[in-house]
């Protein structure tokens, strides 16, 4: 078959979905079929461009094998909330354009965000006279309106009315876990359109030799590090770590957030106006660093702003799980990551936005080295059902039984 997918987060972004839509895009490829991806310039989580970036309007790239069709598109300094709503539509309408430049697939698989590719498919696909596969990663208007970033009213009745119409409009809707799928099936939409598609763990890669990443950073091998490396946004919940610093007691901890995003200014001037704490800001890392960070990472945080958890389950989860690293993470008490935290046992669980329940755990953690290797065993093993040559040859063969017909 001639796929296409539409994102907007690709190689060599190495955090959030991009590393998803990547592997989805070679195991396509490696299945046999011709896979194109249609994308922007890189900029994710920075929230900037690389300068040979700068002022290209499009760009064809060979990524793996992959052609990765590369468009224009606002990127802001500072993500506020009006400037996200421009940031995503510029993408929406350069990269609508770009489809409608290429030759007709036989399918497009379209990931969300940004919510309103949605209705940009159903008008592309109309216009090749295609159908389109609507795969959710974030529920945008719910997570928004959990998170009180938007409030009952006219925009938010536009934003569902949009998600409704690619939930309608799409020949399947998947989703990376349960409970979205479960959202999805509470507002309408027919149980044999749905596909339950989770982001997948390379289980095969051989994880590196510890002690690099302490050597390199000027830790010793008595730190107990507490490791959080990421996207650093509102959604991500991290001022209740910055708070918890300050209240543990325990002197080997010490915290290590890595990563860009909009919060990262309010971490350095926390920084600032806090000397001495047992905080340590890194920039995010290159591929072979972030790998020997987590092999020699004591506990890995997976932190959540109250409100945003009842349908995100993070994909570095997985990549975090398959090192065979245990987690404590910070969010909502009903949601996926507690429910697999729960079911898999291996982490610790403290309630979204309480510094002093994280500051506890880490504390504790410090002086129970036993019951983290026990945690970090059974992750390895909760982690191989999502295999991603598992989950992609899964999905794959549903394209196929729906398409190549």
């Amino acid at each position: 078959m001639k796929i296409t997918v539409w994102g907007i987060n690709y190689r060599p972004e190495v955090t959030g979905i991009a590393p998803c839509n990547t592997a989805l895009c070679e195991a396509l490829r490696e299945r046999g079929h011709q896979v194109r991806m249609v994308t922007t310039f890189p900029y994710y989580p920075a929230w900037r461009k690389r300068p040979e970036d700068g002022g290209r309007l499009f760009r064809t790239d060979l990524e793996n094998g992959v052609p990765v069709h590369r468009c224009w598109h606002y990127v802001p300094r500072r993500a506020t909330a009006l400037k996200r709503i421009f940031h995503e539509l510029s993408f929406v309408l350069l990269s609508w354009l770009r489809i409608l430049s290429l030759p007709r697939a036989d399918a497009y698989l379209v990931v969300s965000p940004p919510l309103l590719l949605g209705a940009a498919a159903w008008l592309a696909a109309a216009w090749k006279r295609a159908p389109f596969v609507f795969h959710i990663q974030d529920l945008q208007p719910d997570a928004a309106v959990g998170l009180g970033m938007l409030r009952p009213g006219l925009l938010t009745r536009i934003l569902y009315a949009l998600e409704h119409l690619a939930y309608r409009k799409a020949r399947l809707v998947s989703g990376i876990n349960r409970a979205m799928l479960q959202a999805v099936r509470a507002k309408g939409i027919a149980e044999d359109k749905l596909v339950y598609f989770p982001n997948g763990a390379d289980l095969a890669r051989t994880p590196p030799a510890p002690g690099r990443f302490r050597a390199a950073f000027g830790f010793s091998p008595d730190d107990f590090l507490a490791v959080y490396s990421g996207n650093l946004g509102i959604k991500q919940g991290l001022k209740a770590v910055l708070e918890a610093a300050a209240l543990v007691r325990n002197p080997k901890v010490k915290i290590v957030i890595v990563g860009e995003g909009a919060f990262r200014p309010a971490i350095e001037e926390h920084l600032h106006s806090h000397p001495g704490t047992p905080l340590r800001l890194l920039p995010l890392q290159p591929e072979e660093t972030y790998a020997e960070m987590l092999a020699d990472a004591d506990l890995c945080l997976i932190t959540q702003q109250a409100g945003s958890g009842d349908y995100f389950l993070p994909s570095k989860l997985l990549r975090i799980l398959a090192l065979g690293r245990p987690v404590l993470a910070c969010a909502d008490a009903e949601g996926p990551m507690a429910e697999a935290l729960e079911e898999g046992r291996f982490g610790l669980h403290v309630p979204a936005g309480n510094p002093a329940a994280l500051a506890a755990a880490l504390d504790r953690s410090a002086t129970d080295p036993a019951s983290l290797t026990g945690m970090g065993e059974r992750g390895r093993r909760y982690v191989e059902r999502f295999s991603s040559a598992r989950v992609h040859a899964e999905f794959i063969d549903r394209l196929e039984q729906e398409f190549a017909r």
